[in-house]
């Protein structure tokens, strides 16, 4: 155990070295405290304990930000007495900041009631900074704040020591050592007790929830070498123990921290049976919809909207991926973050990427400000390759001012997001999801000859409520790629939109046009929009991107996990990226998808590979192939069939199975999830789909199995997206499937590699 020693020493320590297992031993006491973490009953996973990792002195608790925590109980009719003094130290690494929600703080430690100004509670608020509070007797209730500048930086070790001292009237926080702030308070002051409250180190006494499963307030990061002492340590004490870590281990400098010992790490969710393997995903907690994709320098990048506090929706950071395939990624650091600033304090929400007028790479992302009306801006963020050289992008600096910022008249006020950025010969344009007072969504055309300068050029195109009130009164996420000429000759664009509001069906549609470049508006050939994805609200949150080395225009989406918060919470994780979608203008005028050739690098042995059969004979075939990562290249000649397709997922008594088929009488590629999970607390279920139209063409599926992803992919014209959480670890056959005589074409399956 390593400790540090002074005169009259800490009455509870904690020195997090036991680098493995679920409790934490305080010392004094030798109360071996449980460790709250949700994968130690991992439902769906092999169960873990929390995570250790290195520490200032010998290892360090890491701190996942939504589920771990340690209580120290104390025994019945036990009381510390009302104290005159009171001091803590304690060496941090901050992983992420919260929001702070109520104006609560993310709890260090804490013994409290804020209603009823009893106890204390240090901890960390809004970007960094942090305080130290406390209730005394005589029912006062004081705070003592960090001054600007002296933040806790993320990512880094960080002394912090807190100290009371009723007798002389004062409290005071340090920082490595230093005094930084100190407060004065009445002489014989003293700490009122929090009877019958546990101490906490990691969660908030009284945290808010949020979505009924999640507590607020939680510390991300690691801790190390908790002291909590009752007297007042002198400044002389607090500097001397700093020096004494940097000097018995660390070479007299302040301790480093690798990013990697604090990073979130995927291979804690590796087992879990519902998390895809070859989709992109954070390495955990939340994501949204994936964005901004861009190539630069030989290598692909792709970001996210995410929580790095934990899986839920909150808070939103720019996660960051980046590829040299467009299949196998590697987890970066988050490339953009709220900060202490006028420009995007709250939130770092969607938007794209283009170059700039030297070919580099730029972000223009929606800047969330609560305290400004609008509270959402266009900002942009510049790399720093010019100064550091690193094609990984990891280094994105912001640009101090919103570029464009929402004025009456323009758009629905108020709702004013996810640009769509793309450059010419004749400069840069962007459209802003919003929507037309009492007509419908709209996405809004801008134009700038210098990329920082805008002009507003009216509604590129909105949407008629009237007709199709599915559209819904806003659009987010407006995308919009060239597809090239058809076969008159005429240059045809494809905008995609995300309609949201009362009454909008949340799905991907689209329009095949022509782009008026004097107007900066589009028309479409038909008025009534498309979808891309017939599954229901599994395939939503466009982005897209022209293929530099390819010319490919491609399209990425989140494939929606719709699962409860309680599962989510559970898990540790929500939502992933569906597959990249290469779409093309076909000879005929309608839109063609594909998934990108590039995944064929993930095919492992070939499982089957069958031409000509019957149904019977196709499953005697099909009994040796079983898994949750598959891929399925499947063709049905239908006979007498009016319905067919295959079962996914099944057990070998058929109590859990998922049907893709198409309903040749309906024109319906559909998915049947009735039978999908006989898990109580799994959403997934009922049939969804849509309209197909395959007139004299057999049905060509290509399907993509990865645990709880089912992606089908039909003729080149349809996909589904759906989502599957069998609750039998048994779930892995497959069956074709119809109502009557069919001749199975042609089916092959590989089994599929993980890119992790």
């Amino acid at each position: 155990m390593s400790q540090i020693t002074h005169n009259r020493g800490p009455v509870m320590y904690w020195a997090f070295d036991e680098g493995g297992g679920d409790s934490a031993l305080e010392s004094l006491s030798q109360s071996r405290d449980d460790i709250q973490y949700v994968l130690k009953q991992a439902e769906f996973a092999e169960p873990r304990d929390p995570q250790w990792r290195q520490g200032v002195l010998g290892s360090g608790l890491l701190f996942d930000g939504y589920s771990t925590y340690v209580t120290h109980s104390f025994e019945k009719g036990e009381t510390t007495g009302n104290v005159s003094e009171l001091s803590i130290e304690v060496w941090v690494a901050p992983r992420s900041y919260e929001w702070g929600e109520g104006g609560k703080l993310a709890a260090i430690v804490n013994r409290y009631n804020r209603e009823s100004k009893q106890g204390y509670l240090l901890g960390m608020f809004r970007h960094g900074s942090w305080s130290f509070q406390l209730g005394l007797e005589g029912g006062e209730w004081k705070e003592l704040w960090s001054s600007d500048g002296y933040e806790l930086p993320k990512n880094e070790w960080s002394y912090v020591s807190a100290v009371f001292n009723g007798n002389q009237g004062e409290m005071k926080l340090y920082l490595n050592g230093n005094e930084i702030a100190s407060a004065s308070l009445p002489q014989g002051s003293r700490l009122a007790e929090a009877p019958g409250t546990e101490l906490l180190i990691g969660k908030n006494n009284h945290s808010s929830w949020l979505a009924r499963a999640f507590s607020l307030h939680m510390f991300s990061g690691i801790i190390d070498e908790l002291k909590i002492y009752h007297r007042a340590l002198s400044a002389e004490e607090v500097a001397a123990a700093y020096r004494e870590v940097l000097d018995s281990t660390h070479g007299g400098v302040h301790p480093s921290l690798k990013y990697d010992e604090i990073k979130l790490d995927r291979t804690s969710l590796r087992s879990d049976r519902h998390r895809p393997q070859y989709h992109v995903s954070p390495p955990a907690h939340w994501m949204n919809e994936p964005h901004a994709p861009i190539y630069f320098e030989g290598k692909y990048h792709l970001f996210y909207q995410h929580n790095p506090l934990g899986p839920f929706f909150h808070h939103i950071h720019w996660g960051h991926w980046v590829s040299e395939d467009l299949v196998h990624w590697r987890d970066l650091p988050v490339a953009l973050a709220p900060e202490k600033d006028q420009l995007a304090p709250d939130g770092i929400w969607s938007g794209s990427a283009t170059y700039d007028a030297d070919g580099l790479p730029v972000l223009f992302f929606t800047a969330g400000n609560d305290s400004a009306s609008p509270n959402q801006s266009v900002a942009l963020a510049r790399s720093t390759y010019t100064l550091d050289g690193d094609s990984d992008l990891v280094r994105w600096v912001k640009h101090p001012e919103p570029l464009i910022v929402q004025k009456k008249g323009i758009g629905a006020f108020g709702d004013f997001r996810d640009p769509f950025v793309w450059k010419d010969d004749d400069g840069w344009y962007v459209l802003v999801g919003s929507g037309i007072e009492g007509e419908g969504g709209a996405a809004l055309a801008f134009a700038s000859k210098d990329m920082l300068n805008w002009t507003y050029k009216g509604p590129f195109f909105k949407a008629d409520i009237q007709k199709f009130p599915y559209l819904g009164p806003i659009w987010e996420l407006p995308v919009f790629l060239p597809l090239g000429t058809d076969k008159q000759g005429v240059n045809k664009h494809l905008l995609l939109v995300s309609p949201v509001g009362k009454g909008a069906d949340v799905e991907v549609f689209y329009w095949i046009g022509q782009l008026d470049k004097e107007n900066l508006t589009f028309v479409p050939d038909r008025e009534e929009p498309q979808l891309i994805d017939v599954g229901d609200f599994h395939f939503t949150g466009p982005s897209g991107m022209v293929d530099p080395k390819t010319g490919r225009k491609i399209i990425f989406t989140i494939a929606q996990g719709d699962r409860t918060p309680e599962l989510e919470y559970q898990s540790g994780w929500a939502h992933n990226g569906g597959l990249p979608l290469s779409v093309y203008l076909r000879d005929d005028g309608r839109l063609g998808i594909e998934p990108i050739e590039e995944l064929q690098s993930l095919r492992g042995e070939k499982r089957l590979s069958l031409r000509n059969e019957t149904l019977a004979e196709a499953n005697v075939r099909l009994r040796e192939v079983q898994g949750d990562m598959l891929e399925i290249q499947l063709e049905i000649e239908p006979g007498s069939a009016r319905q067919f397709g295959i079962k996914v997922r099944c057990t070998p008594d058929g109590e859990e199975e998922t049907l893709l088929y198409y309903d040749a009488k309906q024109s319906m590629l559909l998915v049947d999830r009735t039978k999908t999970t006989l898990h109580p607390g799994e959403r997934c279920g009922g049939i969804q789909g849509g309209k197909l139209e395959l007139p004299d063409e057999n049905l060509k599926l290509h399907l993509y199995l990865d645990r709880s992803m089912v992606e089908a992919y039909a003729n080149g014209l349809k996909s589904l997206t759906t989502r599957v959480y069998p609750s039998r670890k048994d779930a892995l056959g497959l069956e074709v499937w119809s109502d009557g005589e069919l001749t199975v074409k042609s089916l092959d399956i590989w089994v599929m590699q993980a890119i992790w």
